[in-house]
């Protein structure tokens, strides 16, 4: 059985970031989280990008979870269970904190690491026969602080509270009235794929300058130096005089991200 890959194409001011092993349901792999890691990372140096789409290979999964026949080797003492964490914990942070927005295109099952990971997207959507859920309570799994508060960011604390308790499965649905997704559309890849392009023919600065911000507001930094920094950049750009020209001229703006 080959081992699961992701693969990053970035089009235009596109990223599309694809994580693939079908034949697992995309179940996430030490070596996969590390490559996410590094996908994210090679996505975020590349001056072009602007908006990134995020989704599993194929339409049965987004992603199941993590790889369970790893367990014995990967997360089997107090060491390797801390060093799985860590690798999960960045690769999160680096998706929730990446300069450009984050799409999560979730069609089929969402579980564990899978709604972890989607979670740490700016937006999600899901096709409507997908499924969510939080098994950690059916594999005597614990949650770090720092995933949990991810978590309960996005969906509040008695949504959290009723995913992990319980463990249950979520429709697509159920899964938008609880936050899991902002919407439920028939083809989510073409949907996001659309939103992506709009985006992505906004004012970079701006759109970059917002998510900074969200960010910051999100993690009660102290510092907003940098966010400042950012909005202040948006004002004494070239992109700003375009936007202002456009609008005069009536017609749309091509914006340069300088």
């Amino acid at each position: 059985m080959s081992e699961g890959r992701i693969d990053l194409l970035v089009q235009g001011h596109v990223a599309q970031v694809t994580i693939d092993d079908v034949s697992r349901h995309n179940a996430m792999s030490l070596s996969m989280w590390t490559s996410l890691l590094a996908a994210f990372d090679e996505m975020n140096r590349n001056p072009e990008v602007r908006v990134c789409v995020l989704r599993g290979a194929g339409d049965k999964s987004f992603v199941s979870g993590a790889n369970i026949s790893e367990f014995e080797t990967q997360r089997n003492s107090e060491a390797s269970v801390a060093n799985y964490n860590d690798m999960v914990k960045r690769t999160q942070q680096a998706i929730f904190r990446c300069r450009v927005p984050v799409i999560a295109a979730i069609s089929g099952i969402c579980y564990g690491g899978g709604l972890g990971l989607a979670l740490s997207c700016d937006m999600r959507y899901a096709a409507p026969h997908s499924r969510f859920r939080m098994p950690a309570a059916r594999l005597g799994l614990g949650y770090d602080i720092e995933n949990m508060k991810s978590i309960v960011n996005n969906l509040g604390p008695q949504a959290t509270a009723e995913a992990f308790y319980t463990a249950r499965v979520y429709d697509a649905q159920s899964a938008q009235v609880m936050g899991m997704v902002l919407a439920v559309v028939e083809d989510v890849f073409a949907h996001c794929t659309a939103l992506a392009q709009e985006i992505a023919t906004n004012a970079p600065l701006t759109v970059q300058a917002a998510k900074r911000t969200l960010v910051a507001l999100a993690e009660d930094e102290e510092d907003m130096t940098s966010v400042k920094t950012a909005i202040d950049g948006c004002f004494k750009s070239n992109d700003y005089a375009e936007g202002r020209l456009a609008f005069a001229q009536k017609r749309s703006p091509q914006f340069t991200g300088q």
